[in-house]
C-alpha cells in the first residue's frame, strides 16, 4: 500500500476531522437554542403557577447572546454559557474503553454548555469579587449522544452516553434537575477567622461595591458537597 504524502493527510484531516467538528458545533449550538426556548418557557410556567407568592419572588429568563443565556428565580442566578469549541478526551477516559467510541473515535468529540450558579444579588449589585460555582456540564456529540457532570443527581441521572440521545423532553428534565439542585445549595457562613479581619480601604468601598467577597460555599470545599 502507497504511503500517503503530507498534503494528502493534511487534506484528509481538513475534510474528515474539520468537517466532523462543524457537525458536532451545530448539534451544540442546535441544542443551545432550544436550551435557551425551554428556560424561557419554564420561566413563564413558574411565573403561572406561584400564583400570588409571584409578586415575591423575582422569576426572569434573559437571553444574553449567541452563547449566553440567564435564568433568575428568588436568591439565585443560573448561567448558562455554550463553548464555542469542539473538545475531546484524553485517552484515559472512560469513553475510550468503550465498544461505541471504539467503533468509531470522532463519536468522542463534544460540544460543551456549561452552567454555573451566582447569587442574584452578586450580579445585581455588580459585586466583582463574588464566587459562582459550575454545577453542571453538558457534553453532546456529532449524533447527538450526550452525558452530564454534575453535582449530586446531575452526575448520575444522565451518564449513560452510549445509548442515551438528547431531545427537548431530556434537555427540560436536565434544566429542572440543575433548577432544584441550585435551589438545594444554601448559602453557608463562611468561617469565622476568614472574615475577621477588613482592611480601611474595604470599608470605606464596601457601600459603593460591596468588597467583601461572597459566595454560596466560599471557605468550604466544594468537593464536599457530595
Amino acid at each position: 500500500m502507497e504511503k500517503k504524502s503530507a498534503r494528502e493527510l493534511i487534506l484528509e484531516q481538513l475534510k474528515e476531522k474539520s468537517c466532523m467538528k462543524q457537525d458536532v458545533y451545530q448539534r451544540t449550538a442546535h441544542f443551545f437554542e432550544l436550551l435557551k426556548e425551554i428556560l424561557a418557557e419554564i420561566a413563564e410556567e413558574l411565573k403561572v403557577e406561584i400564583g400570588e407568592e409571584g409578586n415575591r419572588i423575582e422569576i426572569e429568563y434573559t437571553s444574553r447572546g449567541k452563547y449566553e443565556a440567564e435564568l433568575k428565580f428568588a436568591g439565585d442566578v443560573l448561567l448558562f454559557h455554550m463553548h464555542s469549541n469542539v473538545f475531546n478526551f484524553d485517552k484515559s477516559h472512560r469513553l475510550y474503553k468503550t465498544s461505541y467510541v471504539k467503533e468509531d473515535e470522532s463519536r468522542a468529540y463534544c460540544g460543551i454548555i456549561n452552567v454555573y450558579n451566582f447569587l442574584a444579588d452578586s450580579i445585581k449589585y455588580n459585586r466583582f469579587n463574588d464566587s459562582g460555582y459550575l454545577v453542571a456540564r453538558l457534553f453532546v456529540n456529532k449524533d447527538d449522544h450526550f452525558f452530564v457532570e454534575g453535582k449530586r443527581q446531575l452526575g448520575f441521572l444522565y451518564n449513560d452516553f452510549i445509548n442515551s440521545t438528547l431531545d427537548r423532553k431530556i434537555l427540560k428534565d436536565i434544566l429542572q434537575s440543575t433548577i432544584l439542585y441550585t435551589l438545594d445549595f444554601d448559602l453557608l457562613t463562611p468561617p469565622y477567622d476568614q472574615m475577621k479581619e477588613i482592611t480601611v480601604h474595604e470599608v470605606h468601598e464596601l457601600t459603593n461595591e460591596m468588597k467583601i467577597k461572597t459566595g454560596k460555599r466560599l471557605g468550604f470545599r466544594f468537593e464536599s458537597d457530595s
